[in-house]
């Protein structure tokens, strides 16, 4: 007789377990790739170290502004955790309240333009500037409108975003005194805000408008046309490609102190913004923040924010930003540059490793 078939007939449970040891084995097999995988993970969970904690940055931002919108993107793509980054953002209510929080030091980042921070330099305080974006305003008209150039504002009314000192007035002004027209003496000026002046355009009590980019891009959409780009009269005032005249801002002691974490954020920005030049789909995301009136508007808006990314090196912005200083500090004079007599080669911030 056979031992091992009478031990089977008298144990069936021995048999029975004797099959589930040969399914459980072909079972190990079959899943040998998933128990690799299992294993590599488990062995990098107990051989890693603690995770560092991510490098904090107060960022402020304008609800109204476009870095709402980059934020927005940088949060849904998690770029700021992939880069070690805690982003601790606070929203102001005016530009104003954003240069308050960095002279203040509550806020580590925040977008203003480089006149303002060129005119803090020369009085002491020490703030540093990088390109955020070159998007500038223009004067528009009606599309029926007999203004043709700006010699044509002779005698016109125009409605101007800001006040004498606004950075985008002064280098028109300077473009056309090139020309041989004085604007402040041949033009009926009206100073106010954004808002205002988009509203007097529209309703007909100004002949002309020069307002910021987001502005112009609303009234393009509803039928105005430029007379000149801010754009166009920075390059006849001798600038080679259009200047970022907005930018990121850091107190200067926090950027050598924390000069990774700068570098980092900037990277990331960048890198939201290469997302926002080549994706459609992303605008359509931002639609809820844009709150365009209509879909040309939407479009015109989205745009003129890819035509503003920069894209040039710093080098060159330098070169063009110092040229545009003297012609503005000439117009200004010290209520908008304070002494300044030439724009400070420490103004812009470098980058550790820039790529350019």
């Amino acid at each position: 007789m056979n031992p091992r078939k009478k031990q089977s007939s008298r144990d069936p449970g021995a048999r029975n377990s004797a099959a589930g040891r040969g399914n459980w084995i072909g079972w190990l097999r079959s899943r040998r790739p998933a128990r690799l995988a299992c294993l590599a993970a488990f062995l990098l969970l107990i051989t890693a170290g603690p995770v560092p904690a991510a490098d904090t940055l107060r960022v402020g931002f304008q609800a109204t502004g476009t870095f709402a919108w980059v934020l927005d993107v940088i949060r849904r793509h998690r770029l700021a955790e992939r880069a070690g980054l805690d982003l601790r953002v606070s929203q102001f209510a005016s530009p104003d309240a954003g240069k308050l929080a960095l002279n203040s030091g509550s806020a580590d980042v925040a977008i203003s333009d480089w006149l303002w921070v060129a005119r803090e330099r020369a009085l002491g305080g020490k703030l540093v500037f990088y390109p955020y974006s070159s998007a500038v305003g223009a004067v528009m008209v009606k599309a029926d409108s007999p203004i043709k150039g700006i010699s044509d504002l002779k005698g016109r009314v125009l409605a101007v975003a800001g006040g004498p000192l606004d950075k985008s007035w002064l280098i028109v002004r300077a473009a056309a005194l090139q020309r041989g027209i004085d604007l402040k003496r041949e033009a009926t000026l009206q100073y106010g805000a954004p808002p205002l002046m988009f509203q007097k355009t529209e309703q007909g009590e100004a002949d002309a408008s020069l307002n910021f980019w987001n502005f112009c891009a609303r009234l393009e959409a509803s039928g105005f046309r430029s007379v000149l780009d801010v754009r166009d009269a920075e390059r006849e005032l001798g600038a080679a490609e259009p200047i970022a005249m907005v930018g990121y801002v850091f107190p200067e002691a926090f950027a050598t102190s924390h000069r990774s974490a700068i570098d980092r954020f900037l990277e990331v920005a960048k890198a939201a913004n290469d997302i926002l030049a080549k994706s459609d789909s992303e605008w359509d995301a931002l639609r809820p923040l844009i709150k365009a009136e209509d879909e040309a508007t939407f479009r015109a808006l989205r745009d003129r924010t890819r035509a503003g990314m920069p894209k040039r090196s710093l080098d060159g912005e330098i070169t063009d930003a110092s040229q545009l200083f003297k012609t503005l500090a000439d117009l200004g004079g010290p209520e908008l540059v304070g002494p300044a007599k030439g724009l400070d080669p420490h103004l812009y911030y470098h980058p550790s490793v820039s790529g350019e």
